[in-house]
């Protein structure tokens, strides 16, 4: 019996550290600021309007702008979350051997030939106009860890895909 068991009941909202470039931070804490000093009062102000119109209990402008306070309040609360569980990364100092969050990867399509370059990112950043995509997405798991001439095997929402990692650099 003289073991030692830790039991985490809901992993799922524990804080995870996650990497930005420095860009990146800058607009989330822009984006932070704007809800909290735009956004915010703004929301107040809708709410009080809505009080000054009458009797609350039947006033459905009133509790659209509680709901739409409480909403704003969540994902202000997220955004500070992810905020203080955010690090800069050195991308200068990164390992280009594998693939890791920040690499700029060339991919051929072992189906049909094509070659596509990604950078990987946080979720926050992901933008596939740019080619940017998320390392907690489909095709950014799959290529996590990968080296040159490595092929990786992803599920995607249609079936599945091949890729070969041709190269991997850094901005």
């Amino acid at each position: 019996m003289g073991g030692f068991f830790v039991y985490i009941e809901n992993v799922e909202n524990m804080s995870k550290v996650s990497y930005y470039t420095e860009e990146g931070l800058k607009k989330l804490r822009a984006e932070l600021n704007q809800l909290k000093d735009i956004e915010r009062p703004k929301a107040s102000h809708a709410i009080a309007e809505a009080r000054d119109k009458g009797d609350l209990s039947e006033n459905a402008e009133y509790d659209a702008a509680k709901e739409a306070q409480g909403m704003l309040e969540m994902h202000i609360a997220k955004m500070e979350n992810i905020l203080s569980n955010a690090r800069i990364i050195n991308e200068s100092e990164l390992d280009t051997s594998k693939v890791l969050i920040h690499s700029i990867v060339e991919l051929k399509n072992r189906s049909n030939g094509a070659l596509m370059t990604y950078t990987l990112v946080a979720q926050s950043e992901a933008d596939l106009k740019t080619g940017k995509i998320s390392v907690n997405s489909p095709i950014g798991m799959g290529l996590l860890g990968k080296k040159v001439g490595e092929f990786a095997e992803i599920i995607i929402p249609n079936g599945s895909i091949s890729l070969e990692i041709i190269s991997i650099s850094r901005s």
